[in-house]
């Protein structure tokens, strides 16, 4: 388990992670959100041991981490632009291998084979996306028990991101890995986290299962041929409503059965419910807490 208590850290008169209690529990995927400059890589810094706290304190299964070589080596840190040395694959490799002792050697080149990337060529000659495929191979590689991604899908194409997803899930669920997925962008972790946190000035303005966030809340979308009364939804715990002549799209809380049945004694010639997108959750469950997650993110 990952604990911050009052995290803090400045830089010169930059205060970039302002006092944040946050707890990360094994084995989920938690998803890191905010806009560039809220905080996201420094707190991930803090968490690897790269940087010291100004104030409160950070540890990893009880440890702290800073100046600690037992707590480190249970962490992998994917920088959004990882420094290679002047080196191959292969090298990063034999590096790797000395520093984490459940390195998978074998499981490295065969994943090198599959992403198509040369083991002998220098990383400094590679793309930004093969660099990324290299950083992220390294990470899943390492055995390490937790996994920090900076901005890790920036420059990956969709199929190598669906790909390197598929490849968190597998060892999450075969070995209890954690990531923690830092991004600006919710679009990338709705379909991979469990667990999401949004930062903004170096704070955690939000903090939720999304499990619990999605329960008990659902988006519908129906027609009408009939002109509705004013109060037609003034029995409905209504998060949003929006009308396009006679279709109707509406976000509420209730359980599905109940929220069915109201509908349904409304008359409509159509109605459905549709997914909640992460973005959608998100922004019901800020703009009740007092945000504007809009604003916020895009």
């Amino acid at each position: 388990m990952i604990q911050a208590v009052k995290l803090t850290k400045r830089f010169e008169d930059i205060t970039a992670v302002d006092h944040i209690d946050a707890a990360i529990r094994e084995g989920s995927v938690f998803g890191l959100i905010g806009t560039n400059g809220a905080g996201k890589s420094t707190f991930l810094r803090l968490a690897s041991g790269i940087l010291k706290p100004d104030e409160g304190h950070i540890t990893i299964d009880g440890q702290e981490v800073f100046e600690n070589p037992a707590a480190k080596r249970m962490v992998f840190y994917i920088s959004d632009e990882a420094y290679f040395f002047n080196a191959s694959p292969l090298d990063m490799m034999a590096y790797y291998s000395r520093v984490y002792e459940r390195f998978d050697k074998e499981r490295f080149r065969r994943l090198l084979k599959s992403f198509g990337l040369d083991e002998k060529r220098r990383i400094h000659t590679f793309s930004k996306g093969m660099k990324k495929q290299v950083s992220v191979i390294c990470g899943i590689c390492a055995g390490t028990d937790y996994l920090f991604c900076d901005e890790t899908f920036d420059g990956l194409d969709p199929v190598v991101r669906q790909t390197v997803k598929s490849l968190f899930a597998e060892d999450v669920e075969s070995r209890g890995m954690t990531p923690v997925i830092a991004s600006h962008n919710l679009r990338e972790l709705e379909d991979i986290c469990d667990h999401v946190g949004l930062l903004h000035r170096g704070g955690i303005l939000f903090s939720r299962d999304l499990d619990e966030m999605k329960l008990g809340m659902f988006k519908l979308q129906c027609i009408f041929t009939s002109t509705l009364p004013e109060n037609a939804w003034q029995e409905f715990d209504l998060l949003r409503l929006e009308q396009r002549g006679s279709l109707y799209t509406l976000t509420a809380r209730g359980s599905r059965e109940e929220l069915l049945a109201r509908i349904n004694a409304m008359n409509p010639s159509f109605c459905e419910m549709l997914p909640l997108t992460l973005e959608e959750i998100f922004i019901n469950e800020t703009e009740v807490a007092g945000y504007d997650v809009k604003k916020l993110l895009f």
